[in-house]
């Protein structure tokens, strides 16, 4: 709606702009010539009415359609983290996945190529370079973030993930709804494991459950980078009603875990906060944010409010600048409501 209403607004300014200017100067080619267009030629046109007014509408044609054009953001990036020598974060629309490039081969993580082809990240892995992709890593099982792997296993990757990755994914596949494109691990993870490819470790840690019961945090020991999907969003609330938790206590407990960890940056797994990456201030927000709620919820459900009056009650005026505020702080509470008011 805001660029909308940016559009429109430069549409309806443009022609009383150009009014202004006739009363000052007397002339509307003064105001054209002050921005750069040639006199000889708005003179011309300046004889005639007709000629100037479509000249007119094709200017503010053409400042709408720059704008759109600059506001746009292309479909797929690459970009290598400042200060690393191989780190790439690749954006495919609203998701991110964190690729590492070595003597010996590609580290790569999720696929995030639900309902669309995982060929503009296979290219951009190979624009970087021509090594071979040698391990594919699941953050967590769902979907969004992990189909779309075949094409990297037909290139002869091995995938990796955490253990209940795996129980979820065989679950899918007997009830004969795992999609075609989502590749089995080839290898689990319990607590903690390390990849060592070309001098490169990758870090593989489970922090406990919080968007999901099989979340891997990666971390980039001698970069002090970690990868981090969904259960860390950046000056955002949680997602909806934070759906796939078992507890919303142990998800608090899995952001201090990953807190506790030694890192300095972290590359989200969606484009959060413009895009840039996260800070231990940024996790330490998250908590707060979660304990906050979490309070303010069981006062609600301590006075018979949950769900809905509490839905429509509780604020928290302190994030209140954060992402889906509005939209999610609601469904938010909901979650606690239902630990608070129910038990689970």
């Amino acid at each position: 709606m805001a660029f909308k209403s940016h559009l429109q607004t430069r549409s309806m300014m443009f022609p009383r702009q150009i009014g202004r200017e006739k009363q000052r100067n007397k002339s509307p080619d003064a105001a054209f010539v002050s921005k750069g267009y040639p006199l000889s030629r708005l003179s011309s046109i300046s004889r005639k009415p007709e000629m100037k007014a479509s000249f007119c509408i094709a200017i503010v044609a053409a400042l709408v359609t720059g704008s759109a054009f600059a506001q746009t953001p292309p479909q797929t990036s690459t970009r290598k983290v400042d200060g690393t020598d191989n780190v790439y974060i690749f954006r495919y629309g609203g998701h991110q996945s964190m690729f590492v490039v070595t003597p010996k081969g590609v580290i790569a993580t999720d696929p995030i190529s639900y309902l669309r082809p995982a060929k503009p990240y296979i290219d951009a892995i190979k624009a970087v370079t021509d090594q071979p992709i040698k391990y594919v890593v699941y953050s967590h099982h769902h979907y969004d973030h992990i189909a779309g792997g075949q094409p990297f296993k037909d290139l002869g990757a091995t995938f990796i993930a955490h253990r209940r990755t795996k129980e979820r994914l065989l679950e899918l596949k007997k009830q004969n709804s795992l999609l075609a494109d989502v590749v089995m691990p080839d290898q689990v993870v319990d607590d903690k494991k390390s990849i060592t490819l070309g001098g490169t470790t990758l870090e593989l840690n489970y922090v406990g459950r919080n968007h999901s019961d099989n979340s891997l945090v990666m971390r980039l020991p001698k970069e002090k980078i970690v990868f981090v999907v969904d259960f860390a969003p950046i000056e955002s609330v949680q997602f909806r009603n934070i759906p796939d938790n078992a507890s919303p206590l142990e998800y608090i407990a899995s952001l201090k875990k990953l807190a506790s960890l030694d890192w300095e940056r972290m590359i989200p797994g969606h484009p959060y906060a413009g895009g840039r990456l996260g800070t231990k201030k940024d996790i330490e927000d998250d908590i707060a944010y979660m304990e906050d709620l979490s309070a303010e919820v069981k006062k609600a459900a301590d006075a018979g409010k949950c769900f809905d009056t509490a839905m429509k009650e509780v604020k928290l005026p302190k994030y209140e600048k954060w992402a889906n505020y509005e939209a999610s702080l609601p469904a938010n509470v909901e979650r606690f409501c239902y630990w608070w008011g129910r038990g689970y």
